[in-house]
């Protein structure tokens, strides 16, 4: 009962963190159209960035820095260099998400070089402190990205549901065109979007090489590819579905690991491919995804 409580609670800690990174992907695809492949290395800038500068401002105030840095650069990248690639081509989506590779491997090279072999402490205020909840101990990290994701999220579906700017993004979702007709400035909602999803990478990045992780290593950003499966399992759109798909994920990988030792016929690295196998298995029944928007035919 133990083990698998300890599982549960690393499952919901885990889900949180993807959904700070999963919900950029969706925001990003609702106000764009573009999959954003930029989230690994928009993760590693945050992380890298709340490593050199907590000596010197806190962690408080290096991750302050961190997040408005982040949102910044991405905001960057879609008005400098996405919006300029395309043009009125109706398949300017498709050829965008092909430059965020590109993006991704400057940034991710450029971050890689500058962090080298070492492992970066962020100077988080918990440490590797422990709490006991009855008969398990819980990193006090992990209690910190539950919480903390919660309030993130929760204020991001704020936006989404209660500012002009969230109206706006909805309206784009649906109908990009009919949206700019009715005045909607779609550069402007796609670059929030974008400063959005940076903010949350940068967030996401604390938790995921907190205690018991050793830290910042150059190759963090790919943990960010776990929350892929997680966006495409509550369907591309959804917002909610991002949140329970990245649950989902995290407690399937936390539970494959807790178990590891009764699932051996299945490989000691299945933990790794985990969260893709349930990807794959849910789009089988539901292909477009969990809470994918169901379209209307007309005959």
């Amino acid at each position: 009962m133990t083990g698998f409580l300890d599982s549960l609670l690393g499952g919901l800690a885990l889900g949180s963190v993807y959904a700070l990174i999963a919900l950029g992907f969706v925001t990003i695809f609702k106000a764009s159209g573009v999959l954003s492949f930029t989230h690994g290395s928009l993760l590693l800038l945050g992380g890298y960035l709340v490593a050199v500068l907590h000596d010197d401002l806190g962690f408080a105030g290096a991750l302050a820095v961190a997040v408005l840095v982040t949102a910044a650069v991405a905001g960057a990248l879609d008005r400098l260099v996405l919006q300029r690639v395309g043009g009125s081509d109706p398949h300017a989506a498709h050829v965008q998400t092909i430059v965020t590779i590109g993006v991704d491997i400057v940034l991710v090279t450029d971050l890689a070089r500058r962090i080298g072999g070492d492992l970066l402490p962020l100077g988080d205020p918990w440490g590797s402190a422990v709490t006991d909840l009855g008969p398990v101990t819980v990193a006090d990290s992990r209690i910190a990205a539950i919480l903390v994701s919660a309030v993130a999220i929760g204020g991001a579906f704020a936006l989404f549901r209660f500012t002009p700017w969230g109206l706006s993004l909805r309206a784009a979702a649906e109908d990009r065109e009919a949206a700019a007709l009715m005045g909607v400035r779609l550069t402007r909602v796609r670059t929030a979007a974008w400063c959005l999803a940076g903010a949350l990478a940068a967030l996401a990045a604390v938790f995921l090489v907190a205690f018991p992780a050793p830290g910042l290593e150059r190759t963090t950003g790919q943990i960010a590819l776990k929350a892929f499966p997680a966006a495409i399992l509550g369907g591309m759109t959804s917002p909610v579905g991002a949140l329970v798909g990245s649950m989902l994920i995290g407690l399937t990988e936390a539970f494959v690991a807790g178990y590891q030792s009764d699932l051996h016929v299945l490989g000691e690295g299945f933990g790794d491919v985990a969260p893709y196998a349930v990807m794959v298995l849910v789009l089988l029944v539901r292909p477009a995804g969990l809470f994918a928007a169901r379209g209307a035919a007309r005959v």
